[in-house]
C-alpha cells in the first residue's frame, strides 16, 4: 500500500498564481471584480463606524474623553514637559542635560532648533535627568529647546 503526501498549502498557492499570471489579462481581469467587492464591503465597516462616532470630530472625541472620569483622564494630569532654552554656537557640539522638578521621573526628552543641529545622542542619565548631545553643523549659533518628559 503507498501512502501519497498531500501537496502543502504553499506549493497550491505558488501553483495558483503561476497559473493565474500564464493565463493572461483575461483570468486578472475576472479577479479585479471580486476585489472591488472585498473593498466595498471595507468601506462599509468605516460607514458604520462613522455612524456611531455621530459625525464627532477626532479633536471632539479627545476633548470628551479628558474630561471623563477614570485612568486616561488621571494619567493625563501625571504627565508634564519641562522646557529650556539654551544656544550651540558654529561648528561645535556640545552635551545637554534638562532634568525633572519635584521628585517627578523623566520618561523621555528632544529638542527643537532654529539651525544646523543634529541630535547625535539622546538618552536618560538618571531617574530624573535627560541628556542628549547635539552638533551644530552651521558657521552660525543657534538657538535650541530641549525638553524633558515627566511622570509623577
Amino acid at each position: 500500500m503507498t501512502v501519497r503526501k498531500r501537496p502543502s498549502p504553499a506549493l497550491v498557492v505558488a501553483l495558483l498564481a503561476l497559473f493565474v499570471s500564464l493565463s493572461g489579462t483575461a483570468v486578472a481581469a475576472g479577479v479585479v471584480p471580486l476585489a472591488k467587492r472585498a473593498l466595498s464591503a471595507d468601506k462599509a465597516k468605516v460607514a458604520d463606524n462613522a455612524k456611531r462616532l455621530e459625525g464627532q470630530t477626532a479633536a471632539a472625541l479627545l476633548q470628551k474623553a479628558g474630561q471623563m472620569p477614570g485612568p486616561a483622564s488621571s494619567a493625563a494630569g501625571l504627565v508634564s514637559t519641562k522646557q529650556v532654552t539654551d544656544s550651540l554656537g558654529g561648528k561645535s557640539g556640545r552635551d545637554y542635560v534638562i532634568g525633572c522638578d519635584g521628585g517627578k521621573k523623566v520618561v523621555s526628552g528632544g529638542y527643537s532648533t532654529t539651525g544646523d543641529v543634529l541630535g547625535f545622542d539622546s538618552r536618560p542619565i538618571s531617574d530624573t535627568s535627560w541628556s542628549i548631545y547635539l552638533g551644530n553643523g552651521g558657521d552660525a549659533a543657534a538657538s535650541v529647546t530641549l525638553y524633558a518628559v515627566c511622570v509623577g
